[in-house]
This record gives C-alpha cells, sequence and structure tokens, in this order.
C-alpha cells in the first residue's frame, strides 16, 4: 500500500489505547510540567505531597526525605500507611492499584481527606511510571509489607516481609534516565527549600532531609530537620530575616471562616517593594488568585478606614490607592481548599470565588484587633502609607517620563544603542555589556543582522534600596526600558510590565569574568527579578559567559572555560604552552568576542529561571540588603575558593 493510501487509511487500528502507564512515559512533561531540572525535583513533590496529606489529616508528624549515594530517593512516614488488603474492583492489592493506576488514591474519596495537597491528583503512580526502579514498603498493623516496580510495572504481588512495631509508608525510586536525559543529579537546596517551605505550611510536623552524597566536617552526612512551632507567623520572620522591622511583631492569624482553613501573616519593613505569597494546599500559586485578590480587599478596607478616622490622610492633597498599602508589606496567605479549581494549566491561579470572601474577613478582622492593640504600630503604618502615596505620586511623574522617551516619540532610541537591522522581535538579541570599551569591542564582533549592543555605564542603581522613582529616573534604567520596548502597565494591573511591543526575545547579559562583573550582574538580575519578572518568568534573560582562558602552541590555540578545561587542554598539547587570562572582555578583540561568546554556533548562554520565588526574593533581599553576616556566610558558601597570585 502506498503511503498516501496509508494516509487515508484512517481507521479503528489508527486509534490507540496505552496500556497502564504508558501514556505517563509517552508524555511525561503533561504531567509533571518539564522533563528538565524541575520535573525531576518535582517526582519528589509527589511522594512527599503523599505523605503532607497524611499529616494535614493528623495522622502523621514525622517524615524524611534521603537522597542516596545513586541519586535515588528515599521518603519515609509515620502515617497510617497505604491500604494492602484486596481492592474488590481492581483484583489485586490496594498498594499495586495506588502505584499503579492514575487518579487513584485517597483524595478523591470525601471521607478520607478534608483536603489534599499535590499539584495533579496523579500522585505516586507518575513517579513510578518515570522510575526505572521503585520499592514500596508499608508498615501496618504490626506486619511489613512490599512491592517493587520496575517503569510502572509490579515485579511481584505484594508479599509479606517481616513483623514490626512502626507504621507508614516508605517509597524508595531512583528517576530514569531515559526520560530525564538531562540529569538526574538531585539538587540539595533545592529539595531543602521546598521541605523548610513545607514544615512552615504544615506546623508541628518535623521535615528531615539528608544527603549521603556529601559529608560535612564532622563526617557526618549533611543534612537538616525543619519543624515550626508557629506556622506562617515564623515563615514571615525567616523571609524577612535581612530587612528592618517597621513593627513590633508578625501581625497573624488562622482559622476557618466558611469552611475553608484560612492562615495569614504578614509583616512592615523599611524597604519599598511588597512581597506577598500564597498557597493553596500547600502549592505556590505564585500568579495569584481569588485568595489574594480577598486578601488585598481586607487589607485595603481596613487600613483605608482606620485611617480616615484617625484623621492623618487630612493634609494628603491626593487619593490613596491600594497599592500604597502595600509597599513594603511582606504576607503570606495558605489557604486550604477541598475542591480547588486552578485557571490555566500550571496550577498557579485559584479560581475558586468563594475563597475571596472568606480571606477578605478573616484579614479583615485581624487587622482591626491589631491596629486597635496596637495604637504605635497603627500610626507607624499609616505614616508609610502616607509616605508610600508620595512616593508612588513621584513614581507615576518618573515613570511618564521613561514611558514619553519610548522608541516612536521622538526621543528616539538611546543614543547608545547599536541596533539590528531584523525587524521580528523573536529573531534579535539585546546584549547588555558591562563599559564602552566592551560595548566597542562587541559593536565590532557582532552579527548586525540580528544583534544589538547596549552599552551600561558601570555599575547600575541597586533597586533593592532605591525608592520607585529614583529607579525611574536612573538615566541606565531608562535606557533599558526604552532599548527593550516594554512599558509599564497593562489594562489587568498598572504596575505590571506590558510585553507586546517587547523588541528582542533574547535580553543577554554580558560582564566581564571578575567580582565586578558578578556585581553588575547581579545588579541587573536585581532590577530585572524587581521590575521585570515577566521578562524572567517567560525565559527572556540570559547571561553570557566568555572564557577565562586562551591556551596556545604555535599556530595551535584553544579557549578554556573552567581551570580544569585549561590544564587538560594544556596537556592535550603536551606543555609548553602560553596561556593568556582574560580579567575582562576589553581584552578580547572583536574576532575572539564573537567566536567565543557571540557566535549562537559555539557560545554558550545560562538562561535565567526561577525556581522557587519565595527563596529567590529571600536570596535578593539578603545579597542586596544592608545585612551584612548572612551575606559573608552565604558567599562563603557557595564561592569557588581560588589561589590568588600577587
Amino acid at each position: 500500500m502506498s503511503e498516501e493510501a496509508n494516509k487515508k487509511n484512517y481507521s479503528a487500528d489508527s486509534i490507540q489505547a496505552l496500556e497502564g502507564m504508558e501514556h505517563v512515559r509517552m508524555r511525561p512533561s503533561m504531567y509533571i510540567g518539564d522533563v528538565g531540572v524541575r520535573g525531576l525535583h518535582h517526582l519528589v513533590y509527589e511522594v512527599v505531597d503523599n505523605s503532607i496529606d497524611e499529616a494535614m489529616g493528623g495522622h502523621c508528624d514525622n517524615i524524611s526525605v534521603i537522597i542516596n549515594e545513586d541519586n535515588s530517593i528515599t521518603t519515609r512516614d509515620n502515617g497510617r500507611g497505604i491500604p494492602v488488603d484486596l481492592h474488590k474492583k481492581e483484583g489485586v492489592s490496594a498498594l499495586e492499584v495506588v502505584m499503579t493506576k492514575i487518579g487513584a488514591g485517597g483524595k478523591f474519596d470525601k471521607d478520607s481527606y478534608k483536603v489534599s495537597g499535590g499539584l495533579h491528583g496523579v500522585g505516586v503512580s507518575c513517579v513510578n511510571a518515570l522510575s526505572d526502579h521503585l520499592t514500596a514498603t508499608v508498615f501496618r498493623d504490626g506486619v511489613i509489607w512490599q512491592q517493587e516496580y520496575e517503569r510502572g510495572k509490579a515485579l511481584y504481588p505484594v508479599k509479606r516481609i517481616g513483623e514490626t512495631e512502626d507504621r507508614g509508608t516508605e517509597v524508595t525510586f531512583h528517576p530514569d534516565n531515559t526520560i530525564f536525559t538531562q540529569t538526574i543529579e538531585y539538587s540539595y537546596e533545592t529539595l531543602a527549600n521546598r521541605m523548610r517551605e513545607l514544615s512552615f505550611l504544615n506546623k508541628g510536623v518535623t521535615i528531615s532531609i539528608t544527603d549521603k552524597r556529601q559529608k560535612d566536617e564532622k563526617g557526618e552526612y549533611v543534612g537538616e530537620t525543619f519543624f515550626s512551632n508557629e506556622g506562617l507567623k515564623e515563615f514571615v520572620k525567616f523571609l524577612d530575616g535581612n530587612r528592618e522591622s517597621l513593627i513590633q511583631g508578625v501581625i497573624a492569624m488562622e482559622g476557618e471562616k466558611n469552611d475553608i482553613p484560612v492562615e495569614v501573616a504578614m509583616i512592615y519593613n523599611t524597604s519599598y517593594t511588597e512581597n506577598l505569597h500564597s498557597y493553596v494546599n500547600n502549592i505556590n500559586t505564585h500568579e495569584g488568585g481569588t485568595h489574594l485578590s480577598g486578601f488585598r480587599r481586607g487589607l485595603t478596607s481596613t487600613l483605608k478606614k482606620y485611617a480616615d478616622a484617625s484623621g492623618m490622610l487630612d493634609k494628603l492633597k491626593f487619593e490613596i490607592q491600594g497599592d500604597d498599602f502595600r509597599e513594603g508589606l511582606t504576607a503570606i496567605v495558605s489557604v486550604k481548599v477541598s475542591e480547588p479549581q486552578f485557571e490555566g494549566q500550571t496550577k498557579t491561579k485559584l479560581g475558586n470565588r468563594e475563597v475571596s470572601a472568606a480571606v477578605s474577613q478573616a484579614v479583615s478582622e485581624m487587622l482591626t484587633d491589631y491596629l486597635e492593640e496596637h495604637p504605635d504600630d497603627a500610626k507607624t503604618i499609616v505614616q508609610k502609607v502616607i509616605l508610600a502615596a508620595q512616593a508612588r505620586h513621584a513614581a507615576s511623574k518618573a515613570r511618564e517620563m521613561v514611558q514619553r522617551k519610548n522608541v516612536m516619540s521622538g526621543g528616539g532610541l538611546p543614543g547608545k544603542l547599536s541596533d539590528c537591522s531584523e525587524q521580528d522581535p523573536e529573531k534579535c538579541e539585546i546584549f547588555l555589556v558591562e563599559g564602552d570599551s566592551a560595548g566597542g569591542t562587541a559593536k565590532m564582533g557582532r552579527d548586525r543582522n540580528f544583534q544589538a549592543i547596549l552599552p551600561l555605564r558601570g555599575k547600575i542603581l541597586n533597586v533593592e534600596k532605591a525608592m520607585q522613582h529614583k529607579v525611574f529616573e536612573n538615566e541606565e534604567i531608562k535606557n533599558m526600558y526604552t532599548a527593550l520596548g516594554v512599558t509599564i502597565g497593562t489594562e489587568e494591573d498598572s504596575k505590571a510590565l506590558n510585553l507586546e511591543k517587547l523588541r528582542y526575545h533574547k535580553v543577554v547579559i554580558m560582564c566581564d569574568a571578575d567580582v565586578d562583573g558578578s556585581h553588575i550582574e547581579t545588579l541587573i538580575l536585581t532590577f530585572f527579578f524587581r521590575y521585570m519578572r515577566e521578562l524572567v518568568e517567560n525565559g527572556h534573560i540570559y547571561i553570557a559567559t566568555p572564557p577565562l582562558y586562551l591556551v596556545k602552541k604555535g599556530q595551535k590555540k584553544r579557549y578554556a572555560w573552567s581551570d580544569k578545561e585549561r590544564d587538560e587542554i594544556a596537556d592535550s598539547y603536551s606543555g609548553g604552552v602560553s596561556i593568556q587570562r582574560y580579567k575582562g572582555l576589553g581584552e578580547m578583540n572583536a574576532e575572539q568576542l564573537w567566536d567565543t561568546t557571540m557566535n549562537p554556533e559555539y557560545r554558550t548562554l545560562r538562561q535565567i529561571t526561577i525556581d522557587n520565588a519565595t527563596e529567590t526574593d529571600r536570596v535578593f533581599s539578603m545579597l542586596m540588603g544592608d545585612e551584612v553576616p548572612p551575606r559573608r556566610e552565604f558567599i562563603e558558601k557557595n564561592a569557588v575558593y581560588a589561589n590568588i597570585d600577587t
């Protein structure tokens, strides 16, 4: 049969019904988001979520996570243990049903769990399907039961392997490297941050993490144990540890409103940014949703009512807006909803309408009580709000200046920008280059069809410590707004970034490979995170990686990006080589810069992503804030020690 005829022959035979968990293995990204680093860590969260569900039901108070030497993961809890008796409908043990059937679990039975975490309800069966080996051990009713699986298929029926006094479930799995082709190496930091977050969100539960791949000075495995007594109260203190507090204590409450458990904690600090973090059933909803709008409504109406009554607003010439109440505010809102409805595929925006009123009521009651009981703090907060309103007024004028200077309206593009000839933003890239000299070299070396160059003079403003209008008045920042073509304000949100007229889909930060260069990179990234987060979230921000060394012998030459690579190249040339260390981009000529850092065929670009928004926020406030000790600790922990020859 010819190919043409075959195409037309669309019959019942063409319809594939995938058996077991094959569909998960065919389309893993549908279930866990992606098969890169994020999806790999998501496997752990799915298994831990089951244990958290037990904890939320009040059956478990201890969860441990172990990263084994071979990058397999073991999680253990002291809950009721997954049932092992025969499942009437399926004819096999309930444990096997849970492990091999999608959509199987206690969360769909109204009596088992009031609310349950976990992102998709797909749970552990997906983890099983994407692991090349998984062992489930259940400690229940004095007996130890066990079953092993390969790629989602049971190797033998559930068997009895011993007796015990313990109870709970233990799951050990090893990710399948044919699915996770990029890497199967777990990051201790990423997992520890999520476990810390979970311990704050579920107080009274002890969560420990151990890394058996590395040992500390004492020869013990690296690990941490997280436990929170006060939940979100402690979480806010932890997040705000590097900022100066404005009020004496944390404003917090927890309770049920309309059958929805609501937990809120907030604190005011002396900074100029708002940090709102919201969770639904332990999932970080970074796009917000109805619970966040309820929080904002409750906060604004209560504070406004108080400020009006206090008479402090009488002298103010313009109206106060909702944004002013949230300047310098760090708040966490966590709600537990039995039937969460999310907008969009990523499950990061809550859509349940009833939640909004519940949170708004809760916040309003909590704030009213606090303001009455702490008149000094109340006064301080209102003063901060008035300051914020005045600054907003100044910022909107400065912002108008930024907006006014857009490409079409005469102000034109910044004088320093060397634009490219291509008009399609998808194909265009812009290099933000440190200093005019390197900018000059980059202009000569680039492909002017699709590469634009914007040199930045020296160190840009540290936006973490600056008031908003100062940010918009800064020359370098103005140039960035104009060059990128982005504006502030969309139909939905007056402060959001409008990417409709974005002129380049790749924004590459290119700095020297020295301490100053790293500092400038961090300053620019701080600016992008605080003011142009949407660019980062959409994957438009990259960092260039210029080489560190040029190794030469006679006519032969190769570049090296690390000390190890330098030594390997030198060995391959069998000694007698001359090595040039590049301290800055200006030391390269245009051709070298193009070959190593700008040519799409050979360059390495590091894409910037946000794994955990709460942790990112904490790190930026620590690195760019005033407190020195935590910053020093961070640098010592993450620095690569070098012997600097003087």
